[in-house]
């Protein structure tokens, strides 16, 4: 059912009791309690989507987007996490479209980590630790919310849940998809170890550890998409979390900056389809240049 181009959201049910994972405290009840809802634009991008907020039952909403695709029976649904300077509207208009173009349902939030794009993860350790830790975990908390929400919808295969996140999203991403097992595949664009230069890295790594996190994954299979001339997360740092991956997994190098370009978006989405859908495809990107599947040094 539709209304004014966009999908009507029921109500899901409620569940007795949920285990937050990770650190953060336990969660007596969770309610998929939808708040508001409305069309998302811009039209030409986000045409099938509603806003969503929903209740975490703290006293906080956690504003969404939810596109569902236009397909009978249920589909596979990814959970996207937007990194530094970008949003989840951005999310939603670049892999979310595409993933809408191939039956795959998408869920994007928002983050509260709260980090200028030009300063990152590193220098908000060095000015407040504190800080950093209280919104990770926070962050980390709504994405699991995320995950349950998108799983309990009446439209959505709880067996096909995907994650893909973007720079500060592929972090948060390997680490709620090492405690969370009902993620199935896992998509890192622009994601890797730690910089070196993080202050205080060992009080930070028992937070945010990506290479223990993405060894953890127990054999779900996990796609990294990485700029051969990232400023952000340079191309070692990328190899390094590749690296401490099990199998099965794919590094996929494309020529360019922090932002993927178009052909890598849509090749994420197609192996996320696949792989939702239990099939083990070859990542394909239209420039000859970029497409590999091994980790080869830029």
């Amino acid at each position: 059912m539709r209304n004014e181009g966009c999908h009507i959201l029921e109500r899901a049910p409620r569940a007795n009791r949920w285990q937050a994972i990770g650190p953060v405290a336990t969660i007596e009840h969770f309610t998929h309690r939808i708040v508001t809802a409305g069309c998302a634009g811009p039209p030409d991008a986000l045409e099938r989507c509603v806003r969503v907020n929903l209740d975490l039952d703290v006293g906080e909403l956690m504003p969404a987007i939810l596109d569902l695709p236009d397909r009978k029976g249920q589909s596979p649904g990814v959970v996207l996490l937007h990194g530094l300077g970008s949003s989840k509207e951005q999310m939603m208009a670049s892999i979310g479209r595409s993933l809408s173009n191939r039956g795959v349902a998408s869920f994007a939030i928002d983050l509260p980590l709260q980090v200028r794009p030009t300063s990152g993860i590193a220098a908000l350790a060095a000015r407040s630790p504190i800080t950093l830790v209280e919104q990770w975990c926070l962050a980390v908390r709504e994405a699991h919310y995320a995950v349950r929400f998108l799983a309990g919808h009446t439209a959505i295969d709880p067996t096909r849940i995907g994650i893909a996140g973007y720079s500060l999203g592929a972090y948060l991403a390997v680490m709620v998809a090492a405690d969370n097992p009902a993620i199935r595949a896992i998509a890192l664009a622009a994601g890797g170890d730690l910089p070196r230069e993080t202050p205080f890295e060992s009080v930070v790594r028992a937070f945010v550890d990506p290479r223990r996190a993405v060894g953890q994954l127990a054999g779900r299979p996990l796609l990294m998409v990485n700029g051969r001339n990232d400023h952000h997360v340079s191309p070692d740092l990328a190899s390094a979390l590749y690296e401490a991956a099990s199998d099965p997994k794919e590094l996929l190098w494309y020529e360019g900056d922090h932002w993927p370009p178009p052909a890598v978006i849509d090749s994420t989405a197609e192996w996320l389809m696949q792989r939702l859908n239990g099939r083990r495809p070859q990542p394909r990107v239209r420039s000859r240049k970029s497409r590999t599947t091994e980790p080869t040094r830029p």
